[in-house]
């Protein structure tokens, strides 16, 4: 993962199972997701299914690092050091596993290995991939309409409610948050 620049991540369970059991188990993940990644990586868009995960990330830049723990961790700057966001992004996954064998009386891996990632050059893909991610659960069958899954990103991108995610960045993007709507209804009919 280089920094500044942005990536789609996603992976699925090892020899396909499901990485979450329970539904209490999208919420852990979320919460060490949130824990680990944002000294790292900005995040746009995500989606979590039963047996699979999706994210839209900029990696920070050094720099940006050192600006997020500034402004987060109340310590001196002198004790900054840099992370290596593919670390962090190992530290996030190997510590849900950890929660998840411990829970479920397993042992083994829980992801396929090595997490796959496609950088994102362009805006037009990275416009496509926020629709993509979100309409996932509906191309997978996990529900009828995207909007109904709630492990997904747009319903905190289309709430009002305070969010880490990089919101206005993403409906900058779509240009007004009624555009961002209608695209996600143009590509639910386009079956994208």
């Amino acid at each position: 993962l280089q920094y500044g620049s942005y990536y789609h991540i996603f992976n699925r369970g090892n020899n396909r199972q499901n990485l979450f059991i329970e539904e209490r188990n999208f919420t852990y993940f979320l919460d060490k997701y949130w824990q680990y990644i944002p000294p790292v990586a900005d995040t746009y868009a995500y989606c979590l299914l039963w047996n699979h995960y999706h994210f839209l990330v900029r990696i920070k830049t050094e720099d940006e690092q050192r600006d997020w723990w500034a402004a987060n961790m109340n310590q001196p700057l002198e004790t900054f050091h840099l992370k290596t966001p593919s670390q962090q992004f190992s530290n996030l996954f190997n510590g849900y596993a950890k929660g998840i064998n411990k829970v479920y009386q397993r042992t083994g891996c829980v992801f396929e290995h090595p997490f796959h990632r496609v950088e994102v050059t362009a805006d037009p893909y990275f416009a496509r991939l926020v629709l993509y991610i979100h309409q996932n659960p509906q191309r997978h069958g996990f529900v009828a309409d995207f909007r109904d899954w709630p492990y997904t990103s747009y319903h905190a991108l289309v709430s009002r409610a305070s969010s880490p995610l990089h919101r206005e960045d993403v409906i900058d993007l779509f240009e007004t948050e009624d555009r961002f709507e209608i695209a996600h209804c143009l590509a639910d009919s386009a079956g994208l």
